[in-house]
Formats: C-alpha cells, structure tokens, sequence
C-alpha cells in the first residue's frame, strides 16, 4: 500500500524542483548561444535611446561564435560591394572561423539593415559600431547626426552596374526625359544617380515629374506597372523590368556613370578614437579582401557563395551578379578616394561630398549647416596602412582604342552644350574659357569616366562656310586636348567634330539665336 506524503515532504520536494528549474534556466541564460542572444537582446531593448527608440532588426545573419561589446558590428545592406569584407570573415558572423579573428584577433560581425531608418536607429544606439553609407546621398543626413560626430573612414566600393535608368520604348537619350514621369527613391544614391545623368543631358529635376518611391525596389514595380516612363532601380531589378515591359530598355547605368554612388562606412569619431588599433587591423584585412577577390575568379565565387548564405532570395548567381556590378576597393583606391595621391585626377570623397551638398541644398532638401568634408573624413587608415604589391594599387583609368569612323554617328545617351566664347577667327582657349569648361562639364565627364566622350564645335552662320568648318573643327580639337593635358583624360576616349553652321539649334537671323549656335556640344557616347 502506497505512502501518502507528508505537507512537509511536498514542501521539500517544491522547493526541489523551483531551485532545479532556477539553476537549468541560468545554466541556460549563461551557457549556451541561444540563452545569451536573449540577454543580449533583453540589454540591447532595456539601453535603447529613448529619441530614436531599438531597432528591434539587428540579429546576426549568421551563427556567431562570439558576444559581448569586443565584437565590431557592422551594419550592411543586401549589395555585393561589401563581399571584401564579408570574404575574409569567411561569413557573417563573428566566428573562429574568421580571418580577421586568426589574423588580428579580431571579432567582427556583420548585421544586414535594409531598412535605412532601422539602420540609423541601430548606429544611433550603437547597435552597430560601422554603419552603411554613399558619399553622394550622406550630405542630406550629415547634419541630422551632427551630436554623433560620425566619420567616413574608408569606402568599400564603386558602384559599377548596380545602379540604372530603365526606360520605356521611345526614350532613347536624356533629352528624352523631359515631362516625363520618373520613379525614384529621393534621397538615395538612386536620386544622385538621376541628377547627374539628367545635368549630363542638359536637363534638371524641374524638367521632369518626379514620382517619389520609397525605395529602389517600390521604383522598378511603379515600372512594371506602368504608372511611370522611367525609374531608377538596383540589380538584378533593371533586367527585370526589361524582361516585363515590352520595349523599354537600360537608357544608362553606373557601368558608365563609374564614379558617382561611393558606398562608404561611418563610425562614431568616439568610437574611432578608442578603437584605433582595430579599425587599422579591419581596413587592412578588408583590403586584403577585395584584392584578392579582384584579382582571382575562384575568389570572387567563394565571395558569392558567402552572400548567398546570408542574403534572403538569392542564390550564388545572383550574388556573383552584385559582386560583378561593383568595383571593390583597394587601398590604392582609398588613397585616391581620399585625396592621399597627388597624381590622381578623378573623382574624389571631397569633390563628390562637396557637389551633392551644393545640389541637393539647391533643390531645397538640406536645410541648416553640414558639416565640412574636413570634419567628417577619417583618413588615418588609409595612410596608415602598408599594404604593397600590384593587387593593393588604385583601379587606373579605363584604356580606349582608337576612335572609329562610326563613333562620329553614333547615338549619344546624353548631349550637353556649353556656350565656349572664343575671339573672332580664333580658337585658343582663354582662362575664362577654361573655367567654363571646368563648371559646366568636367565633373560629368568625371563622373561617366567610362562612356566615350563627343566634343563637336559649332558656329553661326556668319562668313565663310568652309572657313567655319576648320574653325569649328580647330576650337573643339583645343577643348580635348585642354581635357587631356590638364585634367589627364585619356586621349583616345574624345571623338572630335566640327560641324561648322551645320547643325543649328536656334534661327541665325537673330543675335540671340547666332550666340546659342556658337557652342561646343559635350556628347556621353556609349563605348
């Protein structure tokens, strides 16, 4: 016959199984991955700013081997021009695995934030130690976060692709755009992208109808849909939305326009002050990356195969696409970006901070101060580097072979005129001549570094025709080479034309008119 228990024993017994409950849950909590990602979420909800609020989106994207605040975190995007980085931590997360960790005794982790406004809360509650930006789009936010000093500390990459116009049938040039109804993302390098393609063609924002889109990804569906006659959008979206509207096309994408988005990082200067040694082991190691997987095929898809783990919906093709629509950059590259090369006459971090800070202040989207390029560059890691050999060296300019007859006819994307005064029956160029030259198209033929350029001279109607002819010819041949021996443009990149009267673009029977004819038309020709 069976005992029944004492209330003292069915007190011993409660008290029994309460303490093994309370030891297995700290067990729990304190010795396994699982039990510290929720202390670690539980620290990260209890210490959010109360102005900016949690995240409540940084997870890891993969296992991470490690926690605590020794870990740098690194908040991404879904974009392949991080893979240098994300290749040589052999994933995502924070494990033994990493060669940061094996190399410098580093342990980073890398936090995916496609959310831009999930991703700022994340910095701003340090959440993420680098944060994700491009240097075109970074003047509209600069100012907003001003009381986070934050700090531009290396650039990752060039945007060689990833970004694109795609146009319905019957747009086949810039021009075209005018009155048309474009989808883009304001505010994003999407919305820089569109600006400098439209100054290129001679048109602004005003002379087109913007349709706001909240992001690239709502722009290429405004498309398919057909509710706009272009949008801006990311790869692989643009070829998506060839293959759904009938006719339309790529108009132009950053394959040409090579020097416009710059996806660079912030961070804290706080943080940068404190953690000198590490960011100077991180940049070393990342560019160690990018070298390698720029300068080997099996590399590159051991990059890919990386992203595809980590990125939702993509597979090794995708992300091999995204790697191959980006220039990863080196440490020569950030010398160069950073204006540590004096023998480099591209775009710089400066000059395209410093533009888009004018535009975007023009346009009426900045308002109060922003902070001076000087204030916010970080260029310590760059020049304390000591990366060598040919795989850490800058990109180099793209090499052109020889204009070709059909080069002359061929179809520009974009033509922009510039009225040049030159004195009568001349056509040397002064200095005022030079600096209109300087304004009005190098930055733009900086910028579309690997799109052919045709320069054609033209004049009035007045005097000798053929006298007009060589004249022409003679004074846009003077531009090209004050292009090549000033600002060093390859020369093979000019074709050279002189129209003479030919080709007027108002009545010669009027002052006003005769001025507007003597131009010199500056043409982006796809190579």
């Amino acid at each position: 016959m069976a005992q029944r228990l004492t209330t003292f024993s069915k007190f011993v017994i409660t008290l029994i199984i309460v303490a093994a409950v309370f030891f297995a849950g700290k067990y729990f909590l304190e010795k396994t991955d699982v039990g510290q990602e929720l202390v670690e979420e539980t620290k990260n909800a209890t210490n959010a700013d109360p102005n900016t609020g949690p995240s409540n989106t940084v997870t890891p994207s993969t296992k991470s081997d490690f926690k605590g605040d020794d870990v740098i975190r690194i908040g991404v995007v879904t974009w392949g021009g991080y893979a240098g980085g994300q290749y040589f931590n052999e994933g995502f997360g924070a494990t033994k695995q990493s060669r940061f960790y094996k190399d410098y005794g580093l342990k980073v982790e890398f936090q995916i934030l496609d959310d831009f406004e999930a991703s700022r809360a994340a910095f701003k509650n340090d959440e993420v130690n680098l944060l994700w930006s491009t240097i075109d789009a970074f003047p509209t936010e600069a100012g907003g976060l001003a009381q986070y000093n934050p700090v531009v500390v290396f650039q990752a990459d060039w945007s060689r692709g990833g970004d694109a116009v795609v146009v319905r049938r019957g747009i086949t040039k810039v021009s075209d755009l005018k009155g048309k109804k474009i989808a883009v993302a304001e505010l994003t390098p999407s919305h820089s992208f569109l600006i400098w393609l439209l100054n290129a063609g001679g048109l602004s924002t005003k002379d087109v109808q913007i349709v706001p889109q909240a992001n690239a990804i709502d722009a290429a569906q405004a498309f398919k849909s057909q509710a706009v006659d272009a949008a801006v959008v990311w790869s692989p979206d643009d070829a998506d939305c060839v293959q759904s509207v009938a006719g339309s096309r790529i108009l132009e994408s950053t394959k040409s326009a090579s020097h416009i988005i710059a996806d660079v990082f912030v961070a804290k200067k706080g943080y940068v002050d404190t953690h000198q040694k590490e960011l100077n082991d991180l940049y070393e190691g990342w560019m160690r990356g990018a070298a390698e997987i720029n300068s080997n095929e099996s590399n590159k898809r051991k990059a890919a195969k990386i992203l595809a783990e980590a990125f939702d919906g993509f597979d090794e093709g995708m992300t091999l696409d995204a790697i191959n629509n980006v220039r990863l950059c080196t440490d020569g590259d950030n010398k160069d970006f950073f204006g540590l090369n004096p023998n480099y006459n591209g775009t710089t971090g400066e000059q395209l901070y410093s533009n888009m800070t004018n535009v975007y202040r023009d346009l009426g989207y900045i308002e109060g101060k922003v902070p001076n390029w000087r204030l916010i560059k970080y260029t310590e890691l760059a020049k304390n580097s000591k990366l060598s050999g040919a795989q850490h060296a800058s990109e180099g300019q793209k090499v052109f072979a020889a204009v070709k007859k059909a080069d002359e006819t061929k179809d520009a994307i974009a033509t922009k005129a510039v009225s040049i005064s030159f004195r009568t029956a001349e056509y040397k160029l002064d200095d005022n001549a030079k600096y209109i030259i300087d304004k009005e198209f190098v930055d733009i033929a900086k910028s579309f570094a690997n799109s052919r350029i045709r320069v054609q001279g033209n004049t009035d109607n007045t005097g000798n025709y053929d006298s007009n002819k060589r004249l022409s010819l003679k004074r846009a041949e003077a531009v090209v080479a004050y292009l090549v021996s000033e600002h060093g443009m390859p020369r093979n990149r000019f074709v050279v034309l002189g129209n003479g009267p030919d080709k007027p673009v108002a009545s010669n029977n009027t002052d006003e008119g005769r001025s507007k004819n003597r131009r010199t038309d500056f043409e982006l020709v796809p190579d």
